[in-house]
């Protein structure tokens, strides 16, 4: 802790005279703001918004390049995602599993389901016990498409980490995973 504000140290910073920390010192926008609420209220602990608004700042950046390889096939993430838990699954998954599956909402399975299948890409089987149930699945051209385009898109992937090191994306893969874990632990359970 520092005299001028209360925001923790872990160790990781360097807070120096100035008390601006690693972030601030390379100077990404989450920094700035950081520097601009501990000088107009040096009283706050503004260790958290360090941590989520850089969370929040890089899944802006990521939507915002928009998956290129995924732009190329006439893609959107979302409906690339449906595809790819009906190919990673195996089998046939129900409108209301493939939500789970892809943390959406029905309304949106629904929709990006009809597009899909318009463009041939999943087909839908009726339940023989229950009508109301429709069971989805990988056309030919549904599977071939996820198998082409998933090694072009981890390529792509890898390339917007590629500043990283191998090391700083396993701890940071580490780190995100057990604030993920813990999330939805503690808000999943706020849900219900």
């Amino acid at each position: 802790m520092t005299g001028t504000n209360r925001r923790r140290t872990t160790g990781h910073e360097t807070t120096g005279a100035t008390g601006r920390d690693a972030g601030a010192a390379r100077g990404d926008t989450v920094a700035a703001v950081v520097r601009q609420w501990q000088s107009v209220r040096p009283d706050l602990d503004t260790g958290p918004m360090e941590i989520i608004g850089r969370v929040n700042r890089c899944a802006a950046l990521l939507q915002q390049a928009e998956d290129a390889p995924l732009r190329r096939a006439g893609l959107s993430r979302p409906e690339f995602d449906l595809l790819g838990a009906l190919r990673r699954t195996g089998h046939e998954l129900t409108p209301g599993e493939l939500a789970r599956e892809t943390f959406s909402s029905g309304a949106a399975v629904t929709k990006r389901l009809k597009q899909l299948t318009e463009r041939g890409l999943v087909e839908r089987r009726g339940d023989a016990r229950d009508r109301r149930v429709a069971h989805l699945r990988l056309t030919d051209a549904g599977r071939a498409l996820v198998d082409a385009i998933l090694p072009e898109q981890l390529v792509y992937e890898s390339a917007v980490l590629s500043g990283m090191g191998a090391s700083a994306q396993s701890e940071l893969a580490a780190l995100l995973g057990q604030l993920l874990e813990q999330l939805e632990g503690r808000l999943g359970a706020l849900r219900v």
